[in-house]
């Protein structure tokens, strides 16, 4: 297995390095080994398509892919069955794909279940009691002292036979935890976490010498349904990363256009960053059109989807989130299209651009102040860089497009910079070009910058 650098906490600053120093951005989408473009992996059907779809994703500047350890929309897909008896199909499943990724730099963040079908199979599902499980009700799968040893014997498995190698990112510990998993118990989250994390963690530096990074993920909602949610989900002391998911009703889980996602996006952004005390790194981990897909039963029209996913990517980017988040597809059939591969090419290019092992970002969305009201803007900065991302807000086409035809002057005042010289490169999102690099003078009263905008433009800015 090719041994990739593994990935760390950069110090001081809220994002990723390799262990070798290098700057690392989790750029990359949720995926099913079910699903079309990694079915192939099931007793090793065609692994060669698999290979070409991730050498696509390579070349597409994807980094990481999002992964469920036992995905069970079917039966066939039991990772234990039963409890404690690994299926051997999945295993050489799992074999191949970190066999797989480990050449082409791809790395995976893995959590062990898929909860939302453990909990609406759950009469079917080998945890459950009434099939021989552990587990007397699926509303204490977090609290189940039993249970809690099946998972532990799962993640120490997963670690012992994948975990030596920087292919494995990190563990989502549990995804979209829930207070109806454990009983609606205050203490739910944080008890599960004091016990798994740990557990894992010690497992992990006597087996490899080091442990993988660790989060857990939130259905994003939730947080403001239930303020007690924030504490474990971003302040931890076990957990290295956080995560939510984005999942706003009305304009991300069903947007009519493609401005108020994003939006959105840059609020939850900031949001989550005031949430989180000690610098430690924060994406979002799924995202998309949920309820348009799930309850509406459709897919969003492909241009329009494009545009949204790349608005979405760039605000949460912008914002000071690590990379552009991670979409759940919600189309039929579940695969990103062309165009969003594209949009993730070009934040792959824009990332030399600044130098992240050195950025202390903090969120400036309503810090930056622009003299055109139909300007939303989207950043994050520190003394010495910014990155921001200009959107137009307006005017839209009936089909909820920004028009493309819309541009002007825009006078822009960029917040914190530190006086002297800065060089600003003006980045197109939709061919991932650099568009016009700028000269930025910051004196006494603060760093002002005019440019031409189109219906939207990155910047990169670091010292000339």
């Amino acid at each position: 297995m090719t041994q990739l650098p593994w990935i760390q906490r950069a110090p001081g600053v809220p994002y990723f390095m390799t262990d070798r120093g290098e700057p690392w951005t989790p750029i990359g989408q949720n995926d099913a080994v079910t699903w079309p473009e990694l079915e192939g992996l099931h007793r090793g059907r065609d692994l060669d398509a698999v290979e070409r779809h991730l050498r696509y994703l390579r070349a597409s500047g994807v980094t990481c892919l999002r992964l469920m350890l036992e995905y069970c929309q079917c039966d066939g897909f039991y990772f234990e069955s039963p409890v404690g008896h690994y299926n051997p199909e999945l295993i050489r499943l799992w074999d191949d794909l970190f066999r797989l990724c480990g050449p082409l730099g791809l790395r995976l963040l893995l959590t062990p279940f898929d909860t939302f079908f453990t909990w609406n199979r759950w009469d079917r599902h080998p945890y459950n009691r009434a099939n021989g499980g552990p587990c007397e009700s699926r509303r204490a799968l977090l609290t189940c002292a039993e249970t809690r040893v099946a998972i532990k014997a799962r993640l120490a498995f997963a670690s012992e036979r994948w975990g030596g190698s920087g292919t494995l990112f990190a563990w989502d510990l549990w995804n979209e935890m829930h207070p109806v998993q454990g009983e609606d118990r205050p203490t739910c989250f944080a008890d599960f976490i004091d016990d798994v994390g740990p557990f894992l963690r010690r497992l992990e530096e006597r087996l490899h010498g080091r442990p993988h990074l660790q989060c857990v993920s939130v259905f994003g909602p939730e947080l403001g349904w239930k303020e007690w949610l924030n504490e474990p989900i971003f302040r931890h002391p076990a957990l290295d990363f956080a995560n939510s998911h984005f999942y706003e009703e009305g304009t991300i889980d069903d947007p009519q256009d493609t401005v108020a996602p994003a939006i959105s996006t840059g609020r939850l952004v900031r949001e989550a960053l005031a949430q989180i005390g000690d610098l430690r790194p924060f994406f979002d981990s799924e995202h998309g059109p949920i309820h348009t897909f799930k309850d509406h039963y459709a897919t969003l029209p492909e241009a329009f989807d494009d545009e949204y996913f790349r608005h979405m990517q760039w605000a949460h980017f912008a914002s000071g989130g690590a990379g552009g988040g991670m979409r759940w597809p919600n189309r039929d059939p579940h695969a990103l299209t062309p165009g969003m591969r594209r949009a993730q090419k070009a934040l792959a290019d824009f990332l030399p651009l600044i130098r992240w092992t050195e950025f202390r970002r903090r969120n400036l969305n309503d810090e930056i102040a622009t003299d055109d009201p139909a300007i939303a803007a989207f950043g994050c900065g520190d003394c010495d860089q910014a990155v921001l991302w200009l959107l137009r807000r307006a005017p839209l086409t009936p089909t909820g497009h920004i028009d493309p035809r819309s541009a002007g002057s825009v006078g822009v005042q960029i917040p914190g910079l530190r006086r002297g010289a800065y060089r600003v490169t003006g980045w197109d999102t939709r061919s991932g070009t650099p568009r016009q690099t700028y000269r930025l003078d910051a004196g006494a009263d603060g760093a002002i910058l005019r440019l031409a905008v189109g219906p939207d433009l990155a910047l990169a800015i670091v010292p000339a």
